[in-house]
């Protein structure tokens, strides 16, 4: 990318009520700070459209036992990470199905490799690394929207056959030329100009919360407002599964520890038992038959 390539980007520009941030007291600055993140929620809000097209090209792809990809470098690559890891805990998702990588490699999430940004071919090749096939997603993430380690995959991956998504914070970029779909939440100058870890940074968080989270209430990983497919891995997360099926059901704390058991950890299968009022292989199949959706498997047990 040259110099000029940054000319004319709305997320390098001078904010100009920021312009005497230097000067305010702690306390003006925060408000300061806080006022611009607030454009940031309307920003996301205003992609709607865009995000409902990329949440659908990776639900299909999912259902296909297809994967997705987020690539990014930087503090985008860093965001694609952190919200990939968080799947495994929260919905039983691990990177054989969302992988997440990052221009310079794993150092980068807590070095700074910055002309790793640059290397057009290594997006490329961290890509292929990773067998992709025609029908996987790749979510390529750029505040700027033109950074070339992104731009390489994202090019490669479109020539793959793969759905390709891209995110960032500048509304015509050439992203546009390699992404079927591009999610562009323009949140204006950062209170420190260029600094994209800021109110871009913000966005870019949000919008991947909301492409995994919307995915995995369409996949059945959901029920009501509860995360039914997580692994009770810890203490503290034993203790979650044990009071999702207490909210889930209605049970008490004993009966729910009793029926986890039963159910080999299953909180789906717990629900559906307690609610169905069935054994575990039971329970099972009625989600097998309910494509692995609580709310259609405790339906279907009222047919039987």
């Amino acid at each position: 990318m040259k110099k000029t390539d940054l000319d004319g980007l709305i997320t390098e520009t001078r904010n100009q009520a920021t312009m005497n941030v230097d000067a305010l007291s702690i306390a003006e600055t925060i408000k300061l700070i806080c006022q611009e993140d607030q454009n940031v929620v309307e920003a996301v809000q205003a992609e709607t459209n865009q995000m409902v097209k990329a949440v659908e090209l990776i639900v299909r792809s999912l259902e296909k036992q297809g994967r997705v990809f987020y690539m990014g470098s930087g503090t985008s690559g860093r965001l694609g990470i952190l919200d990939a890891a968080e799947l495994l805990p929260t919905f039983g998702v691990g990177e054989d199905v969302f992988k997440a990588m990052i221009a310079g490699g794993e150092i980068a999430m807590f070095h700074p490799v910055e002309k790793a940004e640059d290397d057009y071919a290594a997006g490329v090749n961290d890509l292929l690394a990773e067998n992709p096939q025609a029908g996987d997603v790749l979510v390529g993430i750029s505040a700027s929207g033109r950074t070339p380690y992104v731009m390489g995959a994202l090019a490669k991956g479109r020539e793959l056959g793969m759905h390709t998504i891209g995110l960032s914070c500048n509304s015509q970029t050439p992203m546009r030329e390699v992404a079927d779909v591009v999610i562009a939440p323009v949140v204006g100058p950062e209170v420190i100009a260029g600094s994209t870890r800021m109110k871009a940074g913000t966005a870019q968080k949000l919008v991947l919360n909301i492409l995994s989270t919307v995915s995995m209430i369409r996949l059945g990983k959901v029920y009501q407002n509860l995360m039914v497919d997580m692994q009770p891995t810890n203490e503290k997360l034993q203790y979650r599964a044990e009071r999702i099926v207490m909210e889930a059901t209605g049970a008490d704390l004993k009966v729910s520890q009793e029926t986890l058991e039963k159910a080999q950890g299953n909180i789906k299968a717990s629900i559906v038992m307690l609610k169905a009022g069935c054994d575990f292989p039971t329970a099972m199949q009625l989600l097998l038959d309910g494509e692995g959706f609580v709310r259609q498997a405790i339906k279907l047990a009222e047919n039987l």
